[in-house]
């Protein structure tokens, strides 16, 4: 079937059930260690049963096997290849005549299809996925001071600016606001409030507390003010209650739909959503770099045994990701190209990875 031999199904089933085997335990394991830590939360918030396993850890399981999809691929590899090796098997078929490259072939048909499988989670699956998890987040775990923000600025057209000087995102309501128009570098309106707070059946902003309007033309300023005034901005409560995790419940279209509208703001948490974008392409690449890595490096008989190459292979692994996460920080908070720093753990490892197979068997 699909021009396989015998051989290439047998590695690409011990490829495949062993990674799924450790997915699976891992999850497992991941699971009761989480609800012996939110047990309290579910209990004292009153979270019906079949929420917490259909919306809460009924798609906590994508996001999580994704989050260390990389990490086992390397380890699935690293542990049954060396498996081969230390039972001569690895001996046997490059002693048949088959090259270490041909060899290859099969591991790199499983590491396409965990590849494909991590970019569609990525992209569709796990976006919304966490929409749902989130959203049981919120009403059952999270405390309500998570859903606020502070020093909140808004770019809501060329030169017009909004900004709140804390806001809660569970009532709606917004303190000290200050709306100011700009052109050509002077001020020519400004709206200030104490407290302005947003209908949800009317979809107006209600400013509360006192108001002030500043009018300046040339060397005129003209000052109105009053006690409350419905209104209507363009901006919505959500732009303003931006949650750090709240780029991970977007599929890719959406994404960049939002990092478009993040840049016409003017936002400042830009780089965060283009980072996760790039991410979302370089994580599935990883499959083959990590695979190559694995095969290379476990596939020499070892007379120790496997535990040296696991551990050599889990402290490489765990090195790859680190690499990951310091790029990103690079990324996001440091102004390094999201692009670049995405990328670099993929072909840092892949040199590495070319480098240790010139000394495979062949």
């Amino acid at each position: 079937m699909f021009g396989l031999k015998i051989l290439d199904w047998y590695i690409i089933k011990k490829f495949l059930g062993t990674y799924f085997f450790a997915i699976a335990l891992i999850i497992a394991i991941a699971i009761i260690f989480d609800i012996s830590e939110k047990i309290d939360d579910f209990l004292e918030k009153g979270a019906p049963l079949k929420y917490i396993i259909f919306r809460y850890y009924l798609n906590f399981i994508p996001w999580f096997a994704n989050l260390f999809s990389s990490l086992f691929i390397f380890i699935a590899v690293i542990f049954f290849t060396a498996k081969m090796a230390n039972q001569t098997e690895i001996v046997a078929i490059l002693a048949s005549g088959i090259s270490f490259r041909r060899l290859l072939r099969p591991y790199f048909i499983a590491a396409t299809f965990l590849a494909i499988l991590s970019f569609t989670l990525n992209a569709w699956i796990i976006p919304a996925a966490n929409k749902v998890r989130m959203q049981f987040e919120d009403v059952y775990i999270h405390n309500p001071s998570e859903l606020s923000a502070k020093n909140r600025h808004v770019q809501m057209s060329p030169g017009v600016y909004a900004y709140f000087d804390s806001f809660d995102g569970r009532a709606d309501i917004g303190y000290r606001f200050t709306l100011e128009k700009i052109i050509n570098g002077q001020l020519k309106y400004k709206l200030s409030s104490a407290r302005m707070r947003f209908d949800t059946l009317t979809n107006h902003w209600k400013l509360l507390d006192n108001y002030y309007i500043y009018t300046f033309d040339s060397m005129k300023e003209t000052i109105r003010s009053g006690r409350s005034l419905d209104t209507i901005f363009s901006f919505l409560p959500k732009d303003f209650v931006i949650k750090t995790n709240k780029i991970e419940t977007m599929n890719n279209g959406e994404l960049k739909d939002f990092i478009a509208s993040l840049k016409l703001k003017g936002a400042e948490n830009v780089e965060e959503g283009v980072v996760e974008l790039y991410k979302r392409s370089a994580m599935p690449f990883a499959a083959f770099i990590l695979t190559l890595l694995g095969v290379s490096f476990s596939s020499r008989k070892n007379r120790g045994g496997i535990g040296m190459q696991l551990g050599i292979g889990l402290t490489l692994s765990f090195t790859y990701i680190l690499f990951q996460r310091i790029f990103e920080t690079f990324a996001i908070n440091g102004g390094f190209p999201p692009l670049i720093a995405v990328w670099i753990p993929n072909i840092l490892f892949a040199i590495i990875s070319l480098i240790i197979v010139k000394y495979a068997p062949k």
